[in-house]
């Protein structure tokens, strides 16, 4: 899971996606530096549109789905191509089935018993889930239990501008949903919100080096 974070550690999740729009706007985010790409699965037509982003970006992205509530939907993303499943919980029944299908997993948790029930179960990477209600003060102290290759990654409100105390606390990258994507806005807003969110994860990871 980690090459896929590395060097821009955000999902982009867009939720509300239409297949019309599929591939236009995930090339923006793209274009943009972004790596990973979360169609969740209560989206229009959701299956469609992952098939067109695995097809026109699944060689230099992880494309995926989120809200992903069942096994018996990770086998309908694996068809339609996508290799990721995240979800808002951390049942760990999905978890061992998305890595029996050879899919990376990142289920949401919001307690330290959540997240090594998670990890047993096999997951790759960590959301923290609503980020609103877990601030980084509470990150930090997970982090200092959690093995720390682990990647979390809070979820829920985050934007550009309070990303900074997360990363101190700990955090190694963020899903970003309507503050980078929501239905109706256009691609060029959209490219313009994900280079935002590229240009301040650069300035946290490398301080000093934006122009």
């Amino acid at each position: 899971m980690n090459q896929w974070l590395q060097p821009l550690p955000l999902v982009a999740i867009l939720r509300g996606l239409h297949p019309d729009q599929a591939v236009e706007i995930g090339g923006a985010i793209v274009d943009a530096g972004f790596r990973i790409l979360e169609v969740p699965l209560n989206s229009p037509r959701p299956l469609e549109s992952i098939r067109l982003l695995a097809d026109a970006f699944g060689d230099r992205c992880l494309v995926g789905a989120g809200t992903v509530l069942s096994t018996a939907k990770v086998h309908e993303v694996a068809e339609a191509g996508g290799r990721l499943i995240v979800m808002p919980h951390a049942d760990t029944a999905v978890i061992a089935e998305a890595k029996r299908a050879g899919l990376y997993c990142v289920p949401g948790v919001s307690t330290p018993t959540e997240a090594f029930a998670a990890l047993h179960a096999g997951a790759d990477a960590l959301k923290i889930f609503p980020a609103e209600a877990i601030p980084p003060a509470v990150v930090k102290a997970w982090r200092a239990v959690l093995p720390p290759e682990l990647a979390l990654l809070p979820v829920g409100g985050i934007t550009p501008d309070n990303m900074g105390p997360y990363v101190a606390a700990g955090a190694r990258g963020f899903g970003i949903g309507s503050a980078l994507f929501a239905p109706g806005r256009s691609v060029a807003d959209t490219a313009e919100r994900a280079r935002a969110f590229a240009t301040s994860w650069q300035e946290l990871a490398h301080p000093g080096t934006s122009a």
